[in-house]
């Protein structure tokens, strides 16, 4: 083989299977073979082409004859390795033919296997026919012999008295003409001929009337297998006398509070024209599709023998009423201990040294705004779930939440701080719900702390601790240095060891809703601390006003589980919205009962929301709009980031204003700021309000477009102070009244063109030309009004010192006398702010 392209030729065949043969070919005087390679295409010299020995070429001994630089022991090793390549080539093929065959092979068995089956269920199937065709004729012969037997007993029965001899055939015949005998006779043999055809025939047809059928007149249609069956069956049951009436079956008839007509009568089982009826009689004229109230409803039903059974809407929820537990499925639970106190008291941080974290970080201006819900498991192996609950005075619904999902509560107060606000606050929540408590004094480690002082004060809330020989416990701790840990946790332990913690854990979950937030990838998530039964992925629940199937359960990690057990908390994700911070989680059987039960609480809720808002009287509607206009309303709309964060927010601006001015919350929701809200803002002219959330870049464009004030907040003190000055600006200015001065009148003068003019000693202050004046006679005021002039001798002055005589003339006003005092004063606008 020649090189054409200047390069060495070479075959560089790599393995066995590496090539393949393509085809033969001349070469000169060398017969070739050539092999496609993955890499190239080469010539080999084909063996035993007129060599003297199998498998050897002619010019392996006559290296004239062969590629350049090919020796004896390469140029064998290259043929025996085609030769190799072309073997397994048959081999592959001898082998796919093999098993295309034993494929074909089963596929024919498996097509005998079916054709075997649908054949013997042919076979039986004809035979179940056969055998019921038998079992047809078998009744309909017995129900004939029946038949003839009734009608022989009752010709018997029926037969006459003998009567007198007949007359001869001939004198009969004589006198009808011979006619009524052969018609008699006809009569009967016809009879007898239908009976006979009737007994043998199986010409009947079973099938519909064709038109073929129908044009050939060879009778019309004939009555069904069905009826036949039936009129058989009451042949049968006459004979043997069953014909008795049955007892009339009386149900049970559950009655809403309106129902339609159609709905009644298949309760009832009865015919929808009979309960028409039944109603015309009362002097309802409804129709079918039209609906009656509930007591119409049981007038009907008691007249057809029923029973009534009222039921409510409400009665939708009765697939979620708690059932109690058996004491052998109750299981030991971990306590849930929710950690409460003043703001700044180093509650999260107490936290945060228990777990080993560090939280606290992460919070806006240091102060815990959401509540938290976490997993500990300590040193000596027992668990624990703690909430985290916020101190500020906004959050009271967020403690109110954990202290009554708690089974304890850890008191924080500060050694430096004593009790504050929010701390008796955190105690009465205690109280409320019924729960034991432990005393948490914090911040031991500074050199101001002084625990005792803590301990008195709480003796003027009743709270006695054991120090002060009373039943609560109380910890001296430091979540700086780790100090009085241990004895916290075993406290803990302590009290949940007394309290004999347990919950079934095979019963359908129940939970509460801790908070609830509107995640951007994620959709709605409801932070679920269970409180009975096991929440499992896959369950389809209830969480007021929402429903849904739990898709995800993530723990307090960030890690995805299969299932929650009693005390743990868990976020679900799987809503389809974003329920109330507090609501109970319910699991139900089915997705209906899910869709039904929250439509319901949705359609009670706007119905509560509607008798809310409106007025039942004229009069009471008209007090209002009068109260509406006399109060200045600022709008807001509000957004957070989660669920308890807004209820936070919309109650503590409710509790911002006073009888002239007032906070609106338009509307408030969980999630980014969208064009919706924008719209709704430019509407009312309200500010929106962000809180830890931002708005889309859809929502800022249009907020630019439309002049929408956007503001952003991460802390609630400086929300709840924006709001507050934002709604002192509609306060009016405050008018305040400043006495500059006192002036005697000495004597009047009468002026032309003028008036009556007084002569004037300033006896206290100043006199200004600008001021207000009041007219005193017998320290009685008679006049206010304004000063028409102001004259010191014969110039016109601005103001005239004390002491200094003075002339004035009233603004139309001259009932002016010797002896009455002037009183001057100034007004002054003072802006208001709430408090």
């Amino acid at each position: 083989m020649s090189d054409t392209d200047g390069k060495k030729p070479s075959l560089g065949l790599r393995g066995s299977n590496s090539g393949q043969v393509k085809q033969s070919f001349s070469h000169g005087r060398t017969k070739s073979v050539v092999v496609e390679t993955k890499r190239k295409r080469v010539v080999v010299p084909k063996p035993g082409a007129g060599g003297t020995g199998a498998g050897s070429a002619p010019h392996l001994g006559d290296p004239s004859k062969r590629p350049a630089g090919i020796t004896d022991a390469e140029m064998e090793r290259r043929l025996r390795a085609v030769q190799a390549a072309k073997a397994r080539e048959v081999e592959d093929a001898a082998r796919r033919e093999r098993e295309e065959r034993e494929r074909e092979v089963e596929r024919q068995r498996k097509r005998d296997e079916i054709e075997a089956r649908e054949r013997e269920e042919r076979e039986r199937v004809e035979r179940a026919r056969l055998q019921a065709e038998e079992e047809e004729r078998a009744k309909a012969a017995e129900a004939e012999r029946a038949r003839r037997a009734a009608e022989k007993k009752k010709v018997t029965e029926a037969a006459p008295a003998p009567a007198a001899p007949e007359a001869p055939a001939a004198d009969r015949s004589s006198k009808t003409g011979g006619a009524a005998p052969r018609k008699v006779e006809r009569e009967r043999e016809a009879d007898r001929d239908n009976r006979g055809k009737g007994k043998g025939d199986d010409s009947r047809r079973t099938g519909k009337l064709t038109l073929n059928e129908a044009l050939s007149g060879e009778g019309g249609r004939q009555r069904s297998l069905a009826a036949m069956k039936r009129k058989q069956e009451r042949a049968r049951q006459k004979a043997i006398g069953m014909n008795q009436s049955r007892e009339k079956q009386v149900r049970e008839v559950q009655l809403p509070e309106t129902i339609v007509v159609q709905e009644l009568a298949n309760r009832m089982a009865e015919r929808v024209a009979d309960v028409v009826k039944a109603l015309m009689k009362m002097g309802v004229m409804a129709t079918t599709n039209q609906s009656i109230d509930a007591d119409t409803a049981e007038f009907i039903i008691e007249e057809f023998g029923h029973k009534a059974v009222r039921v409510s809407d409400a009665d939708v929820e009765q697939v979620i009423d708690s059932v109690g537990d058996a004491p052998e499925d109750l299981q030991p639970r971990p306590p849930i201990i929710t950690i409460m106190g003043h703001v700044d008291h180093g509650k999260t941080s107490l936290l945060d040294a228990i777990r080993k974290t560090n939280v606290v970080s992460g919070e806006a201006g240091g102060i815990t705004q959401h509540i938290g819900a976490y997993q500990v498991t300590t040193d000596s192996g027992s668990v624990l779930t703690f909430l985290d609950t916020p101190g500020h005075a906004a959050f009271t619904s967020m403690r109110a939440r954990g202290a009554q999902v708690t089974d304890i509560v850890v008191l924080v107060v500060a050694a430096d701080d004593a009790v504050m606000p929010q701390t008796i606050e955190a105690l009465n929540h205690a109280k409320a719900a019924g729960v034991p408590m432990i005393v948490a004094i914090n911040k031991c480690d500074k050199p101001s702390a002084n625990p005792d002082k803590v301990r008195t004060d709480l003796l003027q809330h009743e709270v006695v601790v054991e120090k002060m020989s009373g039943d609560v416990q109380d910890v001296e701790v430091s979540a700086l240095t780790g100090k009085g840990l241990d004895e916290l946790l075993e406290a803990i332990a302590l009290q949940a060891e007394i309290l004999e913690l347990q919950a079934n854990p095979k019963r359908a979950a129940m939970g509460a809703v801790i908070e609830a937030k509107l995640d951007v990838g994620r959709g709605p998530v409801a932070t679920v601390l269970v409180q009975h039964g096991t929440l499992k992925q896959g369950d389809i629940f209830v969480v007021g006003e929402q429903w849904g199937k739990v898709r995800a359960l993530i723990n307090d990690k960030g890690e995805r589980v299969k299932e929650a057990g009693p005390s743990v908390p868990v976020e679900v994700l799987g809503l389809n919205g974003t329920p109330e911070a507090g609501d109970v989680l319910n699991v139900v059987d089915t997705e209906a009962q899910a869709r039904e039960i929250a439509s319901y609480r949705e359609q009670a809720a706007k119905d509560r929301r509607a008798a809310a808002g409106a007025a039942t009287t004229l009069e009471q509607l008209m007090a209002k709009a009068k109260a509406d206009q006399s109060v200045s309303e600022l709008p807001v709309i509000v957004k957070a980031d989660v669920q308890g964060s807004a209820e936070a927010i919309v109650q503590a601006l409710e509790k911002v204003g006073n009888e002239e001015v007032r906070v609106r919350v338009l509307h408030f929701g969980v999630g980014a700021i969208t064009e919706s809200d924008i719209g709704l803002a430019e509407a009312s002219g309200a500010p929106v309000i962000g809180f830890n959330v931002r708005a889309n870049a859809p929502a800022r464009n249009s907020a630019n477009q439309k002049g929408v004030e956007i503001r952003y907040y991460s802390v609630i003190y400086d929300l709840v102070d924006d709001v507050k000055a934002a709604a002192s600006g509609l306060l009016s200015n405050e008018i305040r009244e400043k006495f500059i001065g006192y002036a005697q009148i000495r004597e009047v003068f009468k002026v032309t063109n003028v008036g009556k003019v007084a002569g004037c000693l300033v006896t206290e202050g100043v006199a200004r030309r600008s001021a207000g004046v009041r007219l005193l006679r017998d320290n009685v005021v008679i006049h206010e009004g304004t000063l028409k002039t102001l004259k010191r001798f014969k110039d016109e002055v601005k103001e005239v010192q004390s002491g200094q005589e003075c002339g004035m003339a009233f603004e139309a006003y001259e009932d002016i006398r010797p002896g009455d005092v002037i009183e001057i004063f100034e007004r002054e606008e003072v802006e208001r702010s709430l408090t």
